[in-house]
């Protein structure tokens, strides 16, 4: 009989700690590497959520449920750029877009019942492994620069492409009623509830597309923890320099 994935079972459980010592390992791996050489090992790693768009795409015959408009789909594609050109600005954006991937990680309820290590399980936990996993590399690397002067530029992206999402979500969803068909999509959940995260989020903001903005609170103090060494830091500098 084969092993289910399960949410928080042994298998479950077992499949983090293995994403937690991937990413530590190839930390220690890339360690004091030349930048082109860790550059050249991450790229094969961010191109795994590109090859599962296609997957998905190709392998369920269902296009419009695996259009990638997911933030983990759009993170897999932005994720190789970032890799290729350092970008600090899309990097600093992707150091927030990566908790997405780890909160599909931990929060796995609409896979739970996958097949363990089958192709369905594959395509979704070593893109979503990597998917977090490299944007925090980069940093740790120093091959992207962490600049807290990027925070609005993250957050105003952020809602951007989730107000775009939300449009594509009402005008697929439209067409296929249109259309007689009973396809109903909801990228980035906008639309509605599908995991109890969000059901709580909506018992709180009861109002479709709205009630997303409930991660902004969670976005915010995850934004304090990784720029406050960096704030602190250029203010010690800024006070060191008006005393001497």
């Amino acid at each position: 009989m084969d092993m289910k994935w399960g949410f928080f079972s042994h298998a479950h459980i077992a499949t983090l700690v293995l994403a937690s010592v991937m990413i530590v390992g190839l930390y220690y791996f890339l360690k004091g590497r030349k930048p082109a050489l860790q550059q050249a090992v991450l790229l094969p790693f961010s191109l795994l959520g590109v090859g599962a768009i296609v997957f998905n795409l190709v392998r369920w015959d269902a296009p419009l449920e695996y259009l990638p408009l997911h933030l983990c789909s759009i993170n897999a594609m932005l994720l190789p750029v970032v890799v290729l050109t350092r970008n600090k600005t899309l990097g600093n954006l992707l150091l927030v877009w990566c908790l997405g991937a780890l909160a599909a990680l931990v929060i796995n309820f609409e896979m739970a019942d996958t097949v363990l290590f089958g192709e369905a399980f594959i395509a979704y936990y070593f893109p979503h492994v990597f998917e977090f996993g490299v944007p925090i590399l980069l940093f740790k690397l120093k091959l992207v620069e962490k600049d807290s002067r990027c925070i609005g530029s993250t957050i105003g992206i952020t809602m951007a492409i989730y107000t775009v999402v939300h449009v594509c979500n009402k005008l697929i969803n439209f067409w296929c009623a249109s259309q007689g068909l009973s396809t109903r999509v909801n990228y980035m959940f906008s639309i509605e509830p599908s995991n109890p995260l969000v059901a709580l989020f909506h018992q709180i903001i009861p109002y479709e597309y709205w009630h997303m903005y409930m991660v902004l609170p969670i976005v915010a103090v995850y934004l304090i923890i990784v720029y406050t060494p960096e704030l602190a830091a250029r203010r010690t500098e800024k006070l060191r320099h008006k005393t001497v």
